[in-house]
């Protein structure tokens, strides 16, 4: 069958792109092998999500009862919050894709690979199809990783998805790995009772965040019992007697009742055969694109399988773009602007630049920062740890970051100063609500500055 725009993989930058496309009139085929949604919804940062949410409670709770004001407790039942995310995942899933045959989309479920250009051959259960297109979008997304020696054996060792399956909450969790994917779960499973250590071989925990914010968050861990072993790398990870053991290159050893791999994500194009259609792959296995994300004529490449940025955000975002392109609304390079990024948990949220990364490009950089303590909603929860920062490239904003009781709800605004290019001469020009979480923002815009050095 002929379409004008034929999408493989239905995560969000398939989704977002069908729906785009098939609302400006172009006849639209998506190629999924699972669920509509990818492992964004399915598998990773919305199910996440349910089981922090449905330990939040349990966590103001406790915060207000160090201040003596509540009494009583809050269970969780595990089970009927693991049942409620998974109602929630497949409902969404099957909204997603009701949605699409509304729009006109057809979807067709099967394992798709390039034949060549404009060609999708794509392995179905009732048989093999081919799928002939115009343009081809590829957004096959990602996996999750693992190092040789420690890969998931599904029993004591696994993957985030394997242990987003899992039915009891273990007495121990090893967590190799500290980025979102890691500290995420670490905290769902200390909050719910595992011990729980947490191993990351760069200097520090949160490894894409500054020192001063994997300092503090280090300290929120340590409140919750969760111990850190950072700058050492993990050697093996196997199931050995019922358990996983690590061991470390410094010859230490671990042992837990589950271990969780979450050392980073890949892409999957090692079947892809994208080379079919003119395209490339750099060392690490992504498709190389230009600045229009273009892999080679009529093919696009966006989402996790380009390796520019691994957020379903960034992913959705440059599904638009390129629908921009293929509507003829836009012809100029693709520009993301500061990127936004959250940790959830104890919050963590970025914008723009680090200072690290300013400081790598040569730049004169400072930074001003506003404790939570100050700011009057964070009081009202009992829940005032952390802080909010603004970086600086001179006497214009390039970054803000945060960590704290729910940050994460700063994030878009603190993405718009950035992209506004806002100076501390002007950030007045902005009225912030009182009281308002969001007023912190305005606190570290116009605090005193501390300059960085390399």
């Amino acid at each position: 069958m002929k379409y004008d725009v034929a999408i493989l993989g239905a995560g969000p930058a398939g989704v977002a792109a069908a729906f785009s496309l098939a609302r400006s009139g172009k006849k639209v085929a998506l190629v999924e092998n699972l669920q509509a949604g990818g492992t964004c919804l399915n598998r990773g940062c919305i199910p996440t999500k349910m089981l922090l949410g449905g330990i939040a409670p349990l966590e103001l709770a406790q915060a207000l009862k160090k201040q003596k004001v509540v009494t009583g407790e809050i269970a969780v039942d595990f089970k009927a919050l693991r049942t409620r995310m998974e109602r929630f995942v497949k409902g969404s899933s099957q909204a997603v894709e009701k949605n699409l045959a509304a729009c006109g989309v057809d979807l067709i479920r099967g394992t798709g690979t390039v034949e060549g250009p404009g060609l999708l051959a794509v392995a179905c259960e009732d048989g093999d199809k081919k799928v002939e297109a115009e343009d081809l979008i590829l957004c096959c997304g990602s996996r999750n990783a693992a190092f040789p020696g420690m890969e998931p054996d599904g029993d004591c060792v696994l993957d985030s998805t394997q242990l987003l399956q899992i039915s009891e909450i273990p007495e121990s969790l090893l967590v190799i790995g500290a980025g979102a994917i890691g500290l995420e779960l670490g905290h769902f499973f200390a909050t719910m009772g595992s011990k729980v250590t947490i191993v990351e071989a760069a200097a520090h925990i949160a490894p894409l965040e500054d020192a001063d914010i994997a300092d503090e968050l280090r300290k929120s861990l340590k409140k919750r019992g969760i111990t850190c072993v950072e700058g050492v790398f993990a050697k093996t990870l196997v199931t050995k007697d019922g358990q996983a053991e690590l061991t470390m290159a410094d010859g230490r050893v671990f042992t837990a009742a589950k271990a969780l791999v979450a050392v980073g994500r890949k892409p999957n194009t090692d079947d892809l055969n994208c080379e079919k259609a003119g395209c490339s792959l750099n060392r690490r296995g992504y498709i190389e694109v230009n600045d229009h994300l273009q892999a080679a004529p009529h093919v696009y490449a966006i989402g996790d399988i380009n390796g520019l940025v691994l957020l379903a955000h960034a992913a959705e975002h440059q599904a638009h773009y390129v629908c921009g392109l293929l509507t003829g609304h836009s012809d100029a390079p693709y520009a993301s602007g500061p990127v936004p990024s959250c940790y959830y948990g104890l919050e963590i949220m970025r914008a723009g630049a680090s200072a690290a990364q300013l400081l790598a490009q040569g730049k004169t950089v400072s930074v001003s920062k506003a404790p939570l303590t100050l700011n009057a909603i964070a009081q009202s929860h009992a829940l005032s740890q952390g802080f909010v920062k603004a970086v600086w490239d001179g006497d214009t904003l390039a970054g803000m970051a945060a960590i704290g009781h729910d940050v994460s709800h700063l994030v878009t605004q603190a993405q718009m100063l950035i992209r506004e290019g806002r100076t501390a001469a002007n950030v007045h020009e902005i009225m912030f609500a009182h009281p308002t979480l969001d007023e912190i923002l305005l606190n570290a815009l116009i605090a005193e500055r501390t300059p960085v050095q390399a």
